[in-house]
């Protein structure tokens, strides 16, 4: 019941022994994580106690001696941003399979550059973020920022712009639970697109219905929304922040600005409409739709 990561997966976090790295570190492992090792090249052959779980992590100098010594199949990175660049193509050019970008404030160049070397490498990475909260799986493998606890394994396949709207998300609809929840972040090149998750999710067997949160600028929500009405049959529900936003400002992440008409919150309302998505105007609205559509498939 999940996409991307499980149980199985084995995670390696760049910049582990930084102030953020060290935090979140403690936290993914006292969430069921399995964190194999960290990599920082200044501090290579040591190890780190993390005495919330009594364990300690082994630091590698690079992310190829770490996944040949450790098994790795997940990366994480926590650094500074101008470091963010490096840690990416050092882990693309391992071919680490996954890998999650936490790190807000990358400039774009950077995050096209990376993308662009996954290209050329033959995308053996599957590239998720930058500026994003992760990637969860209750009760199997949490990687990145998201809080422990507030949802339960479950049906619904969650992929999101917003890191806060994601966790709002899970916690509306905790009792009937999540497969996955995937942050792709805001910013204008994520490494993992809304149209990815959605037919990873179409493929998961156990994901029976899928909620999208998008936000205004750009238009990655209407070409979801055409990818959802020729190649999705599972049913969608998605909101779109941003329906208040002024016209021509930035709001938040970096992607979000609107100019006319495109990109603003009640056309991508209207394209996801018009391939069949039931799209909320709040984010509580947005739950109860997805609860309403649960409850359709197995009461007929």
């Amino acid at each position: 019941m999940s996409i991307f990561v499980n149980k199985d997966s084995r995670v390696i976090v760049q910049g582990m022994t930084g102030r953020e790295g060290m935090r979140h570190t403690a936290r993914m492992l006292a969430g069921g994580t399995k964190i194999v090792g960290g990599v920082n090249p200044n501090k290579a052959g040591t190890e780190v106690y993390f005495d919330n779980v009594d364990k300690k992590i082994p630091v590698f100098g690079t992310v190829k001696e770490a996944i040949r010594e450790t098994d790795a199949n997940v990366s994480v990175i926590f650094v500074p941003a101008r470091f963010t660049k490096s840690a990416m193509l050092e882990a693309i050019e391992a071919e680490i399979p996954v890998l999650v970008t936490i790190t807000e404030g990358l400039p774009v160049h950077d995050a096209a550059l990376a993308w662009a070397f996954n290209v050329q490498k033959g995308q053996h990475t599957r590239m998720i973020g930058p500026n994003c909260p992760g990637i969860v799986t209750p009760g199997e493998c949490n990687v990145g920022i998201t809080p422990d606890g507030i949802t339960q394994q479950g049906p619904i396949g969650l992929v999101s712009k917003s890191g806060t709207l994601t966790y709002q998300l899970m916690a509306d609809v905790h009792d009937i639970g999540i497969s996955t929840a995937l942050g792709i972040g805001g910013d204008p090149i994520p490494g993992t697109t809304h149209i990815d998750a959605l037919q990873a999710f179409e493929d998961d067997p156990d994901t029976e219905l899928i909620v999208m949160i998008g936000e205004i600028g750009g238009d990655a929500e209407e070409q979801a929304a055409q990818y959802i009405k020729e190649n999705i049959t599972k049913p969608v529900v998605g909101y779109v922040a941003g329906f208040t936003a002024p016209e021509g400002k930035t709001m938040g992440h970096a992607g979000a600005i609107i100019s006319g008409s495109a990109g603003t919150a009640q056309a991508k309302k209207a394209a996801l409409e018009a391939a069949g998505v039931k799209v909320g105007k709040t984010p509580a609205e947005t739950a109860r739709l997805a609860r309403e559509t649960y409850l359709s498939l197995h009461n007929g």
